[in-house]
């Protein structure tokens, strides 16, 4: 009789577990796995510097969901962490693209950690994009894949901390995003109280992909200084064929004075079958401004700038799975250090790092 309760009581139970399961709309556990082998050189002739390493291409796992509130609305959230898949040393949780926000009939806001609009808005123009020869080498002043205002005062392709952003609907083609990254108390030279604006706008239609974004850094290099950054990116698919290309301004607010420098970025892939070869340049030119300026990888002068050639493939092997190999060359000039923004190897003036890969990836 004591126990004549127990089934009101676990039908009670189940009926709160599915309540709270339909609650949550979707929850989805996802990730990138991609590790390559390579043989990397960044010395001088004679080459004494040569080395055979297992490299990992930000490998990740994340967990994303979004809960239905009625009229349009939903609550998303994502939580995405980097996974050292050739050393298995211990990563954060969340120090990838994490976010909570709201998705409305009038865009996405959303507030954490997250690419700004400024990398997003070519970085699907790279085929090579995350791996040892991703464009950051020259375009963009490097990779800051996980950031603050203070951690990296030079590059314009950012995982940002503290941001918030918004993202339009998208509107016969078009979709906008704007950023802005919160001081949360830093201080920056001089006392600055740096703080970063992004933005980007797009516009998609059948073969074409156009992208228009620029971005702010205020307070970076000292009070009442700002660095930009200008690009326009372009794709146009005709057939098999695809063909990418951005073109970029940067200009750094130094101590010394304004240091510019502009970059141009070219891609052709081909798809045969279940290849799609593929083979890209980048130009970075000479940095102008005043004698011994210098900021990340741009400097002033003649003989300051660089040049990346890549050629390789991809092999589907699956819709998540495939094998990649590629060889890619950095031509510093005499006063050029240029290195591979993932994975570098530690360039010296002048020298020509150089990677052959063969790798592969997963997605789930």
């Amino acid at each position: 009789m004591q126990y004549r309760f127990l089934p009101s009581l676990v039908h009670a139970g189940f009926a709160l577990i599915a309540a709270g399961a339909q609650a949550q709309s979707s929850v989805t556990i996802y990730g990138r796995l991609n590790v390559s082998l390579e043989h990397a050189d960044a010395a001088r002739a004679p080459r004494d510097r040569a080395v055979n390493r297992e490299s990992n291409n930000r490998s990740v796992i994340g967990f994303r969901g979004a809960e239905d509130l009625g009229d349009g609305y939903q609550a998303v959230f994502q939580i995405e962490g980097s996974l050292a898949l050739d050393t298995g040393a211990g990563t954060s949780l969340a120090n990838r693209d994490t976010r909570v926000g709201l998705q409305t009939p009038y865009g996405l806001v959303f507030a954490g950690h997250w690419g700004t609009p400024y990398l997003l808005a070519t970085s699907t123009l790279d085929p090579w994009y995350p791996t040892t020869a991703g464009y950051m080498a020259l375009m963009a002043n490097g990779s800051a894949p996980t950031t603050n205002h203070l951690g990296n005062t030079a590059s314009f392709d950012r995982r940002q901390q503290n941001i918030v952003q918004y993202w339009s609907p998208t509107w016969r083609g078009l979709t906008g995003r704007v950023a802005y990254a919160l001081n949360d108390g830093e201080i920056g030279p001089g006392g600055s109280k740096p703080d970063l604006w992004s933005a980007s706008l797009s516009w998609d239609d059948g073969p074409w992909n156009l992208s228009l974004a620029h971005e702010q850094h205020r307070g970076y290099q000292g009070p009442g200084r700002t660095d930009t950054a200008t690009k326009l990116g372009a794709a146009y698919r005709v057939g098999p064929a695809r063909l990418t290309g951005a073109i970029e301004r940067l200009r750094y607010e130094t101590p010394l004075g304004p240091l510019t420098r502009t970059a141009l970025f070219m891609v052709a892939t081909w798809q045969v079958d279940r290849f799609n070869l593929r083979a890209s340049f980048t130009d970075a030119a000479d940095g102008k401004g005043p004698a011994g300026a210098r900021i990340g990888f741009v400097s002033a002068g003649d003989a300051t700038g660089a040049r990346q050639w890549t050629l390789g493939a991809d092999y589907t092997l699956s819709p998540r799975t495939g094998l990649y190999a590629y060889v890619s060359r950095i031509d510093n000039q005499a006063r050029a250090a240029y290195d591979f923004a993932i994975n570098p190897l530690g360039v010296g003036v002048g020298e020509k790092p150089t990677v052959v890969a063969l790798g592969l990836r997963h997605a789930f």
